[in-house]
C-alpha cells in the first residue's frame, strides 16, 4: 500500500534516493522495483533487518533492474549521515509526526536532497487524526507515538521556511480512516473484535485487488481522498 506517487515525485531509475523512516519499507521497495539507487534508513535495527531480507529476495528473484541498488542505514533524522546533496528523491512517509524537533529533521531532509530534487512528505491529516484523538488516548499517548497534528499550512510553512518550494497536495487512504475511527472506538488493541476484523478483511481485500472488491473500494476511495483521505501527501522542489 504505498502512499507516495512515483510518478508525482519524478523518479527515474539509477537515481540516488533515501526512504527516511522506512518502517517496514513499503516505498523502499518499489523505489527499488522502480531501478533506483535506495538507501532506506531508520533507528529501529529490527526493521532494518526485515528492509534488507526482502531487498535480497527481490534480487533474487530478480524483481529489480540491472544495475539497481539497495542498502539499509540505521540512522537519526536529527542528523542524517550523508553529504549535502548527496540525494535526487527524499521521501520521508509518516514520520514527522513522531519527531519533537520536527523543524531539525525537515532541515536535515532538506540538506541531502540535491538542487533541483523533489521531495514527498506525508503526514496524517488533520481531520480524521483529530476524530482518532477524541476517541482514543491510547491511539497517539504512548512511547514512540504521534506527538502532533498538522494542518496544510503548518506544514507547507515549515518545509517552505526551510528552502523547499511546494508544488502540490494529495491524500490518500480514504478507506483506512473508519477503519482506525472503529478501532479508536472500541479500543486500539481489540483486534478480535467484530467490527475492527470486517473492516480489516474489506481491506485487505481491496489491497490484494480481490476480483469484483477491488474495483468498487478503489472508486469508492477515490471518491472519499479529498474529503477524509488519512493521509496528506505533500510534493515539493529544492529550488536549483
Amino acid at each position: 500500500m504505498l502512499t507516495v506517487d512515483f510518478d508525482r515525485l519524478g523518479l527515474r531509475p539509477g537515481e540516488r534516493v533515501i526512504d527516511m523512516g522506512c518502517g517496514a519499507g513499503r516505498h523502499a521497495y518499489e523505489m527499488y522495483r522502480r531501478g533506483a539507487d535506495v538507501i532506506a534508513l531508520d533507528q529501529d535495527a529490527d526493521e532494518l533487518s526485515g528492509v534488507s531480507e526482502i531487498f535480497a529476495a527481490m534480487r533474487e528473484a530478480g524483481e529489480v533492474p540491472a544495475g539497481a541498488e539497495a542498502d539499509t542505514k540505521q540512522g537519526d533524522a536529527l542528523g542524517l549521515p550523508f553529504a549535502d546533496g548527496e540525494f535526487d528523491r527524499v521521501v520521508a512517509s509518516e514520520v514527522l509526526e513522531h519527531i519533537p524537533d520536527d523543524v531539525t529533521a525537515i532541515r536535515e531532509l532538506v540538506r541531502v536532497l540535491r538542487p533541483g530534487g523533489t521531495m514527498a512528505v506525508t503526514v496524517p491529516r488533520w481531520l480524521p487524526e483529530r476524530i482518532c484523538w477524541a476517541l482514543s488516548d491510547e491511539y497517539h499517548a504512548n512511547e514512540g507515538g504521534h506527538i502532533r497534528i498538522y494542518t496544510g499550512t503548518e506544514l507547507v510553512g515549515k518545509l517552505e521556511a526551510a528552502g523547499m518550494v511546494h508544488e502540490g497536495t494529495d491524500h490518500a487512504h480514504a478507506l483506512h480512516a473508519p477503519y482506525w475511527w472503529i478501532k479508536c472506538a472500541v479500543g486500539t488493541t481489540k483486534e478480535r473484535h467484530p467490527l475492527v476484523r470486517g473492516y480489516h478483511q474489506l481491506l485487505v481485500w481491496d489491497i490484494m485487488r480481490t476480483r469484483g472488491v477491488s474495483v468498487l473500494t478503489r472508486a469508492a476511495e477515490r471518491a472519499l481522498n479529498p474529503l477524509i483521505g488519512k493521509s496528506m501527501v505533500l510534493y515539493l522542489r529544492k529550488p536549483a
